[in-house]
């Protein structure tokens, strides 16, 4: 079995294996495409970046197959949609799951300090089959992410500096390295992240375009 990873702007991305797709953080910032023939969605956290409540509750109707995970406060934003009872699952650190045939283990707990001034709110974590790290916004670095073939890493942020992304991905010792949570980066900006992540970060260095992906494995 081949699973295919895929970008779709910012912090989303998809898997897909056998006819079925998995979405993780489908945000404001990416493409609405993305959900288009999605069995799963997990989403890390409730800022819009990461999820549109009312574009995920639209896709629950249209969709009957869909299912999501999230954390309480997303779960909640869904709550109601007709048709969807049972279909809208709410997760914490621990728990593992099964979504769209795929292997999930939620990590993680809470979003990164963006300042002092300002709550901190859950943010939760997916690792995919054993093989693919979502950290969401939060540099948390579980035991069982080790050497995982591919890491997501979100490279620009309120919360987060370069040198923390860097040592993150050390920690983590990922094969491959796929940058995300960039869209309010400028091409300048990009190419910055790029050339720094890629000389000091462990693991090949792979950029993807809006919808390009490759084969893991």
């Amino acid at each position: 079995m081949t699973t295919e990873l895929s970008f779709w702007g910012h912090a989303c991305i998809r898997l897909d294996r056998e006819g079925r797709r998995l979405v993780v953080d489908p945000g404001s910032f990416s493409s609405p495409d993305a959900l288009t023939g999605a069995h799963a969605v997990l989403v890390t956290h409730e800022h819009a970046d990461h999820v549109v409540p009312d574009q995920l509750r639209a896709a629950l109707e249209a969709q009957p197959e869909l299912e999501v995970w999230a954390p309480g406060p997303v779960a909640e934003q869904l709550a109601g949609v007709t048709g969807a009872d049972g279909r809208v699952h709410t997760v914490v650190a621990g728990d593992h799951v099964t979504a769209g045939g795929f292997d999930v283990a939620v990590v993680g707990g809470s979003h990164a300090v963006i300042h002092p001034d300002v709550p901190v709110i859950a943010n939760v974590g997916y690792l995919v089959d054993g093989t693919v790290l979502h950290p969401g916004d939060a540099f948390d670095v579980p035991e069982a992410a080790h050497g995982v073939d591919v890491l997501c890493l979100p490279v620009a942020a309120p919360w987060l500096k370069l040198a923390e992304a860097v040592e993150f991905t050390r920690a983590v010792g990922p094969r491959v390295l796929v940058p995300i949570h960039d869209a309010h980066l400028s091409g300048v900006g990009n190419a910055m992240v790029d050339r720094l992540l890629s000389g000091l970060a462990p693991g090949e260095y792979r950029r993807l375009s809006m919808g390009d992906g490759f084969t893991l494995g």
